[in-house]
């Protein structure tokens, strides 16, 4: 799909949507509003954006811990989320799955989980759904670099290549497995080489290059939807905070952030570019730098002002009955 101006203010629009929201969160964090444990995804953005911008509402995507940015870029209302990880009634799960459980199913967005490598298999039984309906719709698991290291994942793909389901396999390989490096911990040291020795298509790339993902991205769900697939994409990227809200980050070099906050920023990265070669102009970006800065004082607003969820509620939506 072509990136005309249309598009690359959208993308542009998703990735600060997701900046500004979580640089919110990690402010109102400090205040002790917000409930249960926080993973920021800023400095990942052009990930979540450059894939789920080839996906519709009826495409899934399986999220992480670390997943708002995911639920943003797959369309889920930000007001929302917000109200969701505040625990309020009105969120998008009730107020009950907070930070790490948002979910939409509207937006084919299947939940965030808490798990690490939760999502691959969840991802895969879509695909099988998908596949068997023949309705061409595709199916997205995003993970990080521990998550590649998890028996799940290696039997979803296992399983994936066996049925040849139309799922991608995204890996965001920030550096770190919780404050393990990925040096250490992926003893391939190389992840969508992984990925090939299971018998798909693995493309890698630099996470912090929208274009760079945009592009591979839709090369293997071209290949996905002519029933060629599974497939993986590997996007090295590093996170601007730390594990979790809190996480005091000693494993971390001095300066590292600071360092990639100059050299790695997605966003700053992106205007550079379509400024640079006239495709967009100043003026079109800071319009959108403050809708959304509107967008999210309205979303924090309204969340503190929502009701809490209910202890009444506090036993519903624990099953399904078919």
């Amino acid at each position: 799909m072509a990136l005309d101006k249309t598009r690359l203010l959208e993308a542009y629009r998703v990735m600060k949507t997701i900046r500004e929201f979580e640089e919110r969160l990690h402010v109102e964090i400090a205040t002790g509003a917000i409930p249960g444990f926080t993973h920021l995804y800023s400095g990942q953005e052009a990930v979540a954006a450059g894939v789920c911008m080839h996906l519709s509402d009826d495409d899934y995507i399986v999220s992480t811990h670390r997943g708002h940015g995911h639920c943003i870029a797959k369309g889920c209302d930000v007001i929302g989320m917000m109200k969701e990880i505040y625990g309020r009634a009105d969120g998008l799960c009730k107020g009950k799955g907070g930070s790490m459980h948002i979910a939409d199913f509207d937006k084919g967005m299947l939940g965030a989980n808490a798990i690490v490598g939760g999502g691959p298999p969840i991802a895969t039984g879509a695909a099988i759904a998908t596949k068997l309906d023949g309705n061409g719709k595709v199916s997205a698991s995003f993970g990080g670099d521990g998550s590649s290291n998890q028996g799940t994942v290696f039997e979803a793909m296992n399983l994936a290549v066996v049925l040849k389901l139309p799922t991608l396999f995204v890996y965001e390989d920030n550096g770190y497995g919780e404050h393990t490096g990925t040096s250490y911990a992926v003893g391939s040291d190389d992840i969508a080489g992984r990925c090939e020795g299971f018998g798909m298509t693995a493309k890698k790339v630099d996470g912090g290059d929208f274009f760079a993902v945009y592009e591979a991205a839709g090369e293997l769900f071209d290949q996905l939807r002519a029933g060629d697939g599974p497939a993986a994409l590997e996007c090295t990227i590093t996170r601007f905070y730390g594990h979790y809200e809190g996480d005091p980050q000693r494993y971390r070099a001095k300066d590292e952030v600071a360092n990639f906050r100059e050299s790695k920023d997605c966003l700053k990265n992106f205007r550079q570019r379509v400024t640079g070669e006239g495709l967009l102009d100043d003026s079109d970006l800071d319009a959108i730098d403050a809708e959304v800065a509107e967008l999210i004082d309205r979303a924090v607003e309204e969340a503190k002002a929502a009701p809490a969820a209910p202890i009444s509620e506090l036993e519903t939506d624990v099953y399904i009955s078919y």
